[in-house]
């Protein structure tokens, strides 16, 4: 079985990231860890650098669970990289860390999120950084 993780390198990241270990170490599922972000050709703040990738990495072998992360940086929007690799790999659940934002922050922005727990095909869990 397989936990799918959406990672950022923020407090909700590290948090999604964190809550992800402890369930896959509870009923013994591997990860995968998906740094979704925009085109590879376009500025993107949540793509991961090679040293971050490597932290990454570097944390979940420390962690004794099996992973594989994939930084995916297709033209796809991040939700559908997202629920793209949760169906590939069969997900039973995919964890997302959050951030309080405003209704019109949503508007504006869009929410990668509430995408990604409206057409998901599992369970969604949403954690909160620890403050």
């Amino acid at each position: 079985m397989t936990i799918v993780i959406g990672y950022v390198n923020t407090p909700a990241g590290h948090a999604a990231l964190d809550s992800g270990i402890d369930q896959a170490k509870k009923d013994g599922h591997d990860l995968v860890v998906v740094n979704a972000s925009r085109s590879a050709s376009r500025s993107d703040s949540y793509r991961l650098g090679e040293g971050e990738l490597k932290s990454v990495k570097d944390y979940l072998g420390r962690s004794g669970v099996e992973y594989r992360v994939l930084t995916p940086g297709s033209e796809y929007d991040p939700a559908e990289q997202l629920l793209d690799a949760a169906a590939e790999v069969g997900a039973e659940l995919i964890v997302l860390g959050t951030r309080k934002r405003t209704p019109v922050g949503k508007f504006l922005l869009g929410s990668t999120i509430q995408r990604v727990i409206l057409d998901a095909e599992c369970p969604v869990l949403c954690v909160k950084a620890k403050h």
